[in-house]
């Protein structure tokens, strides 16, 4: 990074931020995309719009005490950090897993800022969470933890304030929890959390649209290279909904999906992988991934969910967490053929891994682009229940691909524009950069 007002805003982040690796490492990706920027608008710097964009406004820590099914009071820590709102209420996901810590939701929150400025809805950033693991815990286990963490969280939250959503560990099921504890606290209905089910408030397609928006925009990343899904090779980590729908959508659009994983391992299947095989595994039955053999014997079954990054593919959309490709993996991708990464996850790709790609000619789709799908239809949930007025499948579906062209030619367009064709994470980082800059000078000194 060349810049000197660039790099000095970095090392603040550095030293206010010593024990968050993943926040600065957020950070670090989009300043380092936004030299040109501020080459010609010198008036954000003036006005200190990045200085002001790197510090969240809210961070709220909280205690959980909740009651396990033996009568024993288990305590666990919640989060949320409210991080910019100069496009609207704040709008993110709520992560329940044991890796949850402030410097995660940090991170989390500084790209939703900037995923959520790119689907051009008015939303502005933020997230949530706890280090509550939701596995091996019952359903009253999982309720009356649930029921505590709204119980603080209700106070920072509203339809027009901060609008959470579900994300690792929270699906249907929790918000299904936390909606009711919040309806009976403040005896209000009302569309203050996304992802809820659709009997009551929520949108269809919700839950395919990560990993259906993924391929979307994949397709369009590919079409404008000359290329498309059809008759490619897919491989795609691990095998919740981002990868399940990602699954589906990338066949339908003429691929063939040969591996996919979990925590503990990876399948590799060279007939082509049915995302339907995946759902009944792991959404019906709860097993784990080696458990696909039962289903088709023909297929292979390894330890080491990294392992998959050596399956030869045309095509790799990662949608496990951050950080799981590394330097070795992406050389490994680039040595058997792959010609395009598109990112389920956030931020799933270490920075040296970004550099294999990059060296290698390799299409990259950047995560807070890419995987834009999910706040896109949250953001559509949120318009059906102001309405109140519910869409079809085909409707939400529709309105989804149309944001997720959108979304690329925003990346393909501000890439063009500061000199940079074909580099879709430089052209997310200043296409979201640039809306909210101009939101947050337009505003004043808040």
């Amino acid at each position: 990074m060349e810049n000197e007002y660039l790099r000095g805003i970095l090392e603040t982040v550095k030293r206010r931020n010593p024990a968050e690796p993943e926040f600065i490492q957020a950070v670090t990706e989009v300043l380092s995309s936004l030299e040109p920027v501020i080459a010609q608008r010198p008036d954000l710097m003036e006005a200190g719009v990045l200085e002001r964009m790197v510090e969240p406004d809210r961070q709220i820590v909280f205690r959980v005490p909740w009651v396990d099914d033996s009568g024993k009071v288990q305590v666990n820590r919640g989060f949320r950090v409210q991080f910019n709102d100069a496009l609207g209420p704040y709008k993110g996901g709520l992560r329940f897993h044991p890796t949850v810590n402030l410097g995660i939701i940090k991170f989390l929150g500084f790209e939703q800022v900037f995923k959520n400025s790119l689907t051009t809805l008015p939303l502005g950033g933020g997230k949530g969470g706890a280090d509550f693991d939701p596995k091996g815990k019952s359903e009253g286990e999982i309720m009356r933890f649930c029921q505590s963490f709204m119980t603080e969280l209700y106070r920072h939250i509203g339809k027009d304030v901060d609008v959470p959503a579900g994300d690792t560990g929270v699906g249907s099921r929790e918000i299904g929890y936390m909606f009711g504890q919040y309806k009976r606290i403040t005896g209000e209905w009302g569309g203050v959390l996304t992802g809820k089910g659709i009997p009551y408030g929520g949108s269809l397609v919700r839950t395919e649209a990560t990993g259906y928006g993924l391929c979307y925009f994949a397709d369009e990343m590919l079409r404008a290279n000359g290329r498309s899904f059809e008759g490619q090779t897919v491989i795609i980590s691990a095998s919740g909904n981002v990868a399940t729908y990602a699954c589906q959508k990338a066949t339908e659009l003429g691929a063939k999906v040969v591996a996919m994983s979990d925590s503990n391992g990876y399948i590799y299947d060279p007939q082509g992988i049915d995302y339907r095989d995946i759902k009944q595994l792991k959404e019906v039955e709860r097993k784990r991934i080696r458990e696909y053999l039962s289903i088709r014997p023909h297929a292979e079954y390894h330890e080491g969910c990294s392992g998959i990054w050596n399956v030869p593919c045309d095509i790799a959309l990662p949608c496990a967490t951050q950080n799981e490709i590394d330097k070795e993996g992406a050389e490994a991708l680039a040595a058997n053929g792959c010609y395009a990464v598109a990112e389920g996850a956030n931020m799933p790709s270490k920075p040296e891994a970004i550099e294999v790609y990059f060296a290698n000619n390799m299409l990259f789709a950047p995560a807070k682009a890419a995987n834009a799908g999910g706040v896109a239809t949250s953001g559509l949930e949120m318009s059906q229940n102001s309405t109140r007025i519910p869409w079809t499948a085909q409707e939400v579906d529709a309105k989804l691909h149309g944001i997720m062209r959108s979304i690329f030619a925003a990346c393909d367009s501000a890439a063009r524009e500061y000199g940079m064709p074909g580099n879709y994470m430089a052209g997310a980082n200043i296409a979201g950069f640039l809306k909210v800059a101009e939101a947050m000078k337009a505003q004043g000194c808040v």
